[in-house]
Parts: structure tokens; C-alpha cells; sequence
């Protein structure tokens, strides 16, 4: 079973992916995740995708795409997967439609996780994390037991520079003109599938489950 999460920043793809992979037992691919993990490690991709991330601009094709064909050719993608963050631009979709041709390989379900613009600011203001363990909190879903501190080792939370509001407006706009071209895409490949992707972290997952499981 192969899937694509869309939706807008702060639409619970992440969240939803790993709930979802867990059950199914297919791998969870966040080119999020990766990036910011390239960052932190200051590799050659890091330093050339750090100034885009810190602006809430999308990183360039190129460096995605290579990326994730690599994870391709490597053989990480043969279970199973559920791509998260990627495509975000039209190039990148059909730079993917050649690659899993390419590898024999298709996808069941691209799923979009409908979100409004008002609900994405309210939850990605609220975020932060700790920079010792990673443990990520939102206010007011998952809130630490003192305010502003880990609940796992006191580490003082911190805010991504991407979500800060402002920033935050700005990867909506980006969002709206870069990525949503890619809903029509693959609607026109027969495979969309839309989500309403607003209420309990559960209820969503149990929607996302049944598209899930019909595509099988």
C-alpha cells in the first residue's frame, strides 16, 4: 500500500502519518522530518535548504527529488509507504509519477486533509518543542506540565522560527499557489481522496483509516 498525505502546513499529516503507518505497518517518509534532520547535522543539504525553511518557503525541487529517489533506488519504499511533505509543487508530482513508473511502483490513494486557514494558525501559533529530546507540545491540545518546560527533562520549550505567525501566513500563501495545483493533478489521475481534517486527533484518524483500508 502506497500513499501521498496533502493538505496544508499544520493539517496533521505528520501526526496522522505515524498513527497511520503504526497500524498498517508501512513506513512513514517525512521529507520534513529529513530536511530538518539535515539541517541539525549541517550536512550539504542542510546548509543549502536552511534559509528557505527559516522563511517559510518551500526548498527547492532538485533537492527534494533527489532525495527521495534515493530512498527509492536504496529499496526503503518496498513495504510500503505514506509520503508526507512530498509532492508539495506540481513538478515534483509528476517528477514522482516518473520515478514509480520507473520503479515499477504505484500509488493507492492521494489523501487530502482539508483544513481551514483560521485552524491551521491556531494550531501552529501554539507549537513548540524541546530542543534536548524532541518532544513536541501544542497549545492548548497538549500542553506541558509547567508552562513552557518539558515534561521529560525541564528543558525550556522553544518555537520553530517556521512557526511563528508570520511566517506561518507565509507558508499558507506559498501553500495556495505552489501546492494546491497539485489537488487538480492528481484528481485528474483518479486517485484523490479528501479528508475533513478538523476535530479530535482520533475521529480524524478513523476517517483516514477508512480510506485507508478500502484502497486495500
Amino acid at each position: 500500500m502506497n500513499f501521498i498525505f496533502l493538505g496544508p502546513p499544520g493539517s496533521g499529516k505528520g501526526t496522522q502519518a505515524k498513527q497511520v503507518c503504526k497500524e498498517v505497518g508501512i513506513l512513514h517518509l517525512s521529507t520534513g522530518d529529513l530536511l530538518r534532520e539535515a539541517v541539525k547535522n549541517e550536512t550539504a543539504l542542510g546548509k543549502k535548504a536552511k534559509a528557505y525553511m527559516d522563511a517559510g518557503d518551500l526548498v527547492p525541487d532538485g533537492l527534494i527529488v533527489g532525495m527521495i529517489e534515493d530512498k527509492l533506488k536504496a529499496g526503503e519504499l518496498d513495504g510500503g509507504f505514506i509520503l508526507d511533505g512530498f509532492p508539495r509543487t506540481l513538478p515534483q508530482a509528476e517528477a514522482l509519477k516518473m520515478m514509480l513508473v520507473k520503479n515499477s511502483k504505484t500509488i493507492d490513494k492521494a489523501i487530502l486533509l482539508d483544513v481551514s486557514d483560521d485552524e491551521v494558525i491556531k494550531r501552529l501559533s501554539g507549537r513548540f518543542y524541546c530542543s534536548t529530546c524532541n518532544a513536541g507540545y501544542n497549545y492548548p491540545a497538549r500542553m506541558p506540565k509547567q508552562e513552557g518546560v518539558c515534561d521529560n527533562d525541564g528543558t525550556k520549550l522553544l518555537r520553530r522560527p517556521d512557526d511563528e505567525e508570520e511566517v506561518v501566513r507565509n507558508r499558507l500563501d506559498v501553500y495556495k499557489k505552489q501546492t494546491e495545483p497539485i489537488i487538480d493533478f492528481y484528481e485528474r489521475e483518479s486517485f484523490l481522496a479528501r479528508v475533513e481534517a478538523e476535530g479530535t486527533i482520533d475521529s480524524i484518524f478513523q476517517k483516514l483509516l477508512t480510506v485507508i483500508r478500502e484502497s486495500d
